[in-house]
């Protein structure tokens, strides 16, 4: 009997792989290891509902534990792999025992940056969310730093529980590596409008920890907090590719199809680093939507199919009453033109452009925009920057 497909790791798009490697036809056994105890899950409800107590645990699960069964995975949960021996083509795992692989696929997903901050928690899994929640009651102080999307998704839940919340961002302006000034002054001021306080340009040099009563130190203040957690970006999970060789650029290297420089290896998700033809330069994106699509693509080829097509990547954030989409990679836009008031109310959307070419959006609980804006990236669309902020022309109209 050949050897199982073995997959390490156990999120989204592990679960994904398995589900379209049976919808393309694999007829081996499927093996999938993860270190966590749970069912593959979904991280993103973790900072928003599941945070907020709105989303029972069995509902973040990708897929009940009969869908493995029926599609002939085994699971290996709470284990956790140590070492790949390439030559031998087997996994080796914590436990001692030896897993042989046909095809190896690495899920391995990120991780919390780390700060040197004994007594500060992080939010990434199952367990963190516990920790977290626990702290979680009016009249509390929390400080979050960190004023990219999970600090400020949590700092959202936070405040309608009815805590003191102060976010501390480093960066002159919020989400800075994500969006444009535009939508980082509206979530400044969205903040605000709902009493969170709001620090950028913000240094922070320790945390005085004392019990129950906690300081973050900065150049030119103290915050006092009950609890501090730190959201200051990701790492990806690496460390097995590089033991085993394999070529690592903040990622693990992956080519069209998925596969890293050893033909039998592949990379999906967070911990994969890929050429991207919209921004036209090797980059890792951490979203759902790419582990979806790698997922996808990786089992299309391990089953000797036509993988899909790469679609034009897209993530969002909740906070409060507003959803903001974006579509696209804003780096390197030279315009951006704002369609609707971003200065009042919560409704309106950025368009990023080079050399006339609409190349990302972010909409602030704008759908519509958000849907066609989605079409005409992948369309390399050159539109009338004057019409796509003027509100009288509607998006199903721009390519007129």
């Amino acid at each position: 009997m050949a050897d199982p497909l073995v997959i390490i790791g156990a999120g989204q798009a592990a679960s994904q792989l398995v589900a379209s490697l049976a919808q393309d036809g694999f007829q081996g056994e499927i093996c999938l290891v993860g270190d966590e105890p749970h069912l593959p899950y979904q991280r993103p409800p973790l900072s928003k509902k599941f945070l907020a107590g709105e989303l029972a645990l069995d509902r973040l699960y990708v897929k009940p534990a009969a869908f493995y069964e029926k599609v002939g995975s085994r699971l290996l949960l709470g284990q956790r792999a140590e070492r790949i021996d390439r030559a031998g083509r087997a996994v080796l795992l914590a436990d001692g025992s030896r897993l042989p692989y046909s095809t190896l696929v690495l899920a391995t997903g990120s991780r919390p940056r780390q700060l040197a901050m004994p007594g500060a928690f992080y939010l990434r899994n199952i367990a963190d969310v516990d920790a977290i929640r626990a702290h979680l009651a009016s009249g509390k102080s929390l400080v979050v730093i960190g004023g990219g999307y999970i600090g400020l998704e949590l700092a959202a839940v936070a405040v309608k529980h009815g805590l003191g919340v102060t976010v501390l961002e480093q960066a002159p302006r919020l989400m800075a590596r994500g969006v444009g000034p535009v939508v980082s002054g509206f979530y400044a001021r969205l903040h605000g409008e709902e009493g969170v306080v709001i620090r950028t340009g913000a240094a922070v040099r320790g945390l005085e920890d004392k019990g129950s009563i906690k300081s973050v130190v900065c150049e030119d203040a103290h915050y006092h907090a009950d609890i501090v957690v730190v959201g200051a970006g990701a790492l990806p999970n690496v460390e097995l590719a590089q033991e085993a060789g394999l070529a690592v650029d903040d990622g693990i290297v992956i080519d069209a199809a998925c596969r890293t420089d050893d033909a039998s290896i592949f990379a999906i998700g967070d911990c994969a680093s890929q050429h991207h033809e919209l921004a036209g330069r090797r980059l890792r994106l951490e979203s759902v939507h790419n582990a979806l699509e790698h997922a996808r693509i990786a089992a299309a080829v391990i089953c000797g199919r036509t993988p899909p097509a790469v679609q034009v990547p897209w993530f969002w954030t909740d906070q409060y009453d507003v959803k903001m989409q974006m579509a696209g990679l804003s780096a390197g836009h030279d315009q951006a033109v704002v369609r609707g008031d971003s200065e009042r109310g919560r409704s309106f959307a950025v368009f990023y452009l080079r050399a006339g070419t609409l190349i990302a959006v972010d909409a602030i609980n704008r759908a519509p925009e958000f849907m066609m804006s989605r079409q005409l990236i992948g369309e390399r669309a050159k539109i009338d920057p004057a019409r796509l902020g003027d509100e009288g022309v509607a998006m199903k109209d721009m390519r007129n």
